[in-house]
């Protein structure tokens, strides 16, 4: 009988060889525009700190506020003696914010989407998943009993067809609200129109659009102006809303409450911390009186997407601060990303299973702190590195 090390040492062995290892670079500062990587200042092109708050001094200054107030941590779940006032003020705060009656908050947005499904769909009900939605999603799907159906990546046409061929009960189409490796934006609109037509509600996970996308910053359904004819919509606080971890989930007080009574990621996980939920409490407070952190994202991001285009690179979506540069071959990915490093530039190579094979990309994402001078500097050296690896 072969020994398991030896058989993932293997299969490790193989990753590399079709260079799509992954090696976790190690940063030895504060997530900010500018970081130490391997003693070496380079300039963060990869966080999910599109709005520039994870180092924001306000909402450090909440989180230590809260540990003096509230204590470290709760040692408990909610239901047993894991519930302070400042939980129920954030899920208040977050339900406000996206137009619906309740909010319940989890550890992650993987496990808000791992625990959904299951607990509020039955074998009698269908489910409409888009072929490109986040793993989270797939696994929160794979744990229900209801019939799952996967329509082809934002095709309307196959939605309806596979809408219009089901008789369950319940019927709930199931997108990202950005796809995460493209920067493309749902077509919510579309969307809501076959929802209606069909009798069937829409759950939407917005992660990389909560705090910055559409006129108000409430997401893809306000950038598509559809929040309202949004059902459920899942999201994380550890992305734009400060960085740090902890999601949810907002829809009606029917769906949030059985999520309270039956979902077992949040019966069986421990309350956020009370730092966490205070400084999560203060972003909101940022975001909806001061717009200027969204104004200077959108700004950055017009920039760079004109300009990365202009050298010749060929890029996915719009509007968006996810600028995914198409390399298409993995182990040149690998390579462009390793020389932006050495003119300091980080960025991370994105290759097959994380995107599609011959789909291998880098990812530049944005930020509303990142300065002119160093989107240029970035610019520059994506074009000299291009060049020489012949990729324009």
């Amino acid at each position: 009988m072969e020994n398991i090390k030896d058989i993932l040492q293997s299969n490790l062995e193989k990753i590399k060889e079709d260079g799509t290892f992954k090696n976790e670079r190690i940063i030895e500062t504060p997530q900010e525009t500018e970081i130490n990587v391997l003693g070496e200042t380079v300039i963060n092109f990869c966080a999910n700190n599109y709005l520039g708050l994870s180092n924001n001094i306000h909402i450090k200054k909440a989180a230590i506020e809260a540990i003096n107030e509230w204590g470290f941590g709760l040692s408990s779940v909610r239901f047993i003696c894991g519930t302070q006032t400042i939980h129920k003020e954030l899920e208040k705060k977050v339900s406000q914010f996206h137009h619906k009656e309740d909010t319940i908050l989890y550890s992650s947005c993987f496990d808000a989407n791992g625990g959904l499904f299951e607990t509020i769909l039955s074998k009698e009900d269908a489910v409409f998943s888009d072929e490109l939605n986040h793993a989270s999603i797939i696994d929160g799907i794979r744990l229900c009993k209801a019939e799952k159906n996967r329509y082809r990546h934002s095709d309307m046409a196959h939605l309806e067809e596979l809408l219009k061929n089901s008789s369950a009960r319940v019927k709930l189409i199931a997108t990202d609200g950005v796809f995460s490796m493209d920067g493309v934006v749902a077509p919510l609109k579309d969307i809501v129109i076959l929802a209606k037509k069909y009798n069937a509600m829409v759950m939407l996970d917005d992660c990389h659009a909560t705090g910055f996308l559409g006129s108000g910053g409430k997401g893809s359904a306000d950038y598509h102006n559809v929040l309202d004819d949004i059902d459920i919509i899942t999201s994380t606080f550890g992305k734009a809303l400060g960085g740090a971890s902890g999601g949810f989930v907002c829809a009606s007080k029917e769906i949030v409450e059985t999520l309270r009574q039956k979902s077992r990621p949040y019966l069986f996980s421990n309350s956020l911390a009370p730092a966490l939920v205070a400084a999560c409490i203060k972003v909101f407070d940022i975001i909806e009186n001061d717009y200027s952190y969204k104004e200077r994202l959108e700004k950055n991001t017009m920039y760079f997407r004109k300009k990365i285009r202009e050298h010749g690179f060929d890029i996915k979506g719009v509007d968006h601060p996810i600028v995914p540069i198409m390399i298409y071959d993995a182990k040149k990915a690998v390579e462009m990303s390793e020389r932006l490093l050495k003119k300091n530039i980080y960025v991370i190579a994105f290759s097959y299973p994380v995107v599609g094979k011959d789909q291998a990309r880098i990812r530049v994402q944005l930020s509303s702190d990142h300065t002119r001078e160093q989107l240029d500097h970035a610019l520059n050296a994506f074009c000299e590195v291009g060049t020489e690896l012949n990729i324009i």
